[in-house]
């Protein structure tokens, strides 16, 4: 069950360095920290309406696009987990100025413990929802083992997709909205969460210029710091949310390890898929409230 789909608030924008980053806010309240709401790769804002209006009864809220995706520039720049990493301080820095809890869902989750890590006093807490990001471990997903033919291929591809012609092309494939749509039915257990509103959200920021450049730099970028190496950096508090259905990642075995090197933190685990805040948004909402309130 989800709640009624609802329009996303409307936003505004930022520049920073020299480019206009999208923003949301909701709510007021000076009595404890902001919450800071980062999305995962090819999602926006746009993915947090189930929550911002219902978390901002409660705390200031905000909700940004990264460069890159939703209704930020797309500038041929070389993205990483360092330049999302500046961005998100810069923001805290200069539009929210105090320390901020940071949510943040698969890609963004990676983003968020970079800030905290490396900007430890801008951060009040993190909330990661089936967070992404390589961990020193050579299985960083507790997926199944590859085998060295299997590995040999994955490489070969990879070398191929750092073609512009080939990026063009598998762009152009994943970007179709049946595609979207198929590969949403397939990391939410929740069918019924996969909309039109939802394809639909995805698909428009597609169509923006620089949006294939920004898709072909996840061949081309290299990996920033490991997973443990941020958390061995980190001081602040830590919830970490799972949707335990998640077809791209083992949940459990990549909860022992994010408990291994950061063995304070708080996690539960829902039935949900690869983003339970939107699939679950009445409890992940009341999880980051009993956490943090």
């Amino acid at each position: 069950m989800v709640l009624a789909n609802t329009e996303p608030i409307a936003g505004q924008y930022w520049l920073w360095r020299d480019q206009k980053i999208y923003f949301v806010k909701a709510g007021a309240n000076l009595q404890r920290p902001p919450l800071l709401l980062v999305h995962g790769f090819g999602a926006s804002t746009d993915h947090w309406r189930k929550n911002i209006t219902d978390l901002s009864q409660d705390f200031e809220v905000y909700a940004i696009d990264l460069l890159g995706f939703g209704r930020s520039q797309k500038p041929a720049w070389e993205y990483s987990g360092d330049l999302w990493r500046d961005q998100l301080h810069d923001f805290i820095t200069e539009q929210i100025q105090r320390p901020t809890i940071i949510a943040g869902n698969s890609l963004g989750g990676y983003a968020s413990l970079c800030v905290a890590a490396d900007h430890p006093q801008s951060v009040a807490g993190v909330v990661l929802l089936n967070s992404a990001g390589p961990f020193t471990d050579t299985n960083p997903l507790g997926a199944k083992k590859v085998n060295p033919v299997q590995k040999a291929i994955s490489k070969t591809l990879q070398g191929v997709l750092r073609q512009p012609w080939a990026n063009q092309l598998l762009f152009a494939f994943v970007r179709q909205k049946s595609r979207i749509r198929s590969t949403l039915q397939k990391v939410y257990l929740d069918q019924s969460a996969v909309t039109d509103q939802l394809v639909e959200e995805i698909y428009r920021p597609s169509c923006d210029e620089g949006a294939a450049q920004v898709f072909a730099s996840v061949f081309s970028t290299p990996q920033g710091k490991k997973v443990d190496q941020l958390l061995t950096s980190m001081t602040c508090p830590l919830l970490v949310i799972w949707g335990e259905g998640d077809p791209w990642m083992n949940s459990r075995v990549r909860g022992a390890k994010f408990r291994e090197f950061y063995p304070s933190l708080t996690e539960h685990y829902i039935k949900a898929g690869h983003c339970p805040h939107d699939e679950c948004p009445e409890i992940v909402n009341g999880l980051i409230r009993d956490c943090f309130l």
